[in-house]
């Protein structure tokens, strides 16, 4: 029933966004995705919302994606969810570097806070956002750290110190060594069965099909 409901929707967002550039797409089999030219977001965001037969007035989240090596390189993805058709639309709007797109605050008072974490984590500017703040990371801190080309070391972190009664910054500190994976992690709990990586297993003395 899903699927009737998201190919009907798709049909009608067709023809109700065709002259703003909108691209819509059914992936996954239960998924509906609209990729919006940017100029056109704040009218795409505001006609789903209000049309009757859409009803997304709920903003679930926004964020971002880095792809360093496009020209286009970040989508911005806005998820919404209608309650009155149980129904979810994720609209992505591709962006250049150092380009900022247009706030959807007026709209979803919630994007406030969504937009201030793509600002923080990855650098995106939000237009008309009325408080574009980090939210995540310290004070006075330098870079965003999800993009791709953030590096890794050479950054400092706070913590309270309880000893010393006061924030104190120190070297990044990561939970393990740089290393190379070959992505065959064993499972080590699985006896029956062979799987790719389980002969990097410690083998139990006795599988619980042997006869002692």
């Amino acid at each position: 029933m899903t699927i009737e409901k998201l190919t009907e929707l798709q049909t009608y967002l067709t023809t109700k966004l065709a002259d703003q550039d909108v691209a819509l797409e059914i992936i996954t089999g239960d998924e509906l995705v609209a990729y919006v030219p940017a100029a056109s977001l704040k009218k795409t965001i505001k006609t789903l919302r209000d049309d009757k037969k859409c009803q997304f007035k709920m903003l679930m989240g926004v964020t971002a994606a880095d792809y360093p090596d496009r020209d286009a390189r970040f989508d911005v993805v806005y998820c919404l969810l209608s309650i009155a058709f149980n129904l979810r639309i994720r609209v992505k709007v591709k962006l250049q570097d150092d380009t900022a797109i247009d706030s959807i605050e007026p709209l979803f008072m919630a994007a406030g806070w969504f937009e201030r974490e793509v600002w923080d984590m990855f650098g995106i500017s939000f237009k008309g956002n009325p408080d574009l703040r980090r939210i995540l990371t310290d004070y006075g801190f330098d870079g965003h750290p999800l993009r791709k080309d953030f590096p890794l070391t050479g950054f400092v972190e706070m913590r309270y110190d309880e000893t010393e009664k006061r924030c104190i910054y120190e070297p990044v500190t990561l939970q393990q060594d740089f290393r190379n994976f070959d992505f065959l992690s064993p499972w080590e709990g699985m006896t029956t069965v062979q799987l790719p990586g389980d002969e990097k297993a410690v083998k139990p003395k006795f599988m619980p099909d042997e006869k002692n």
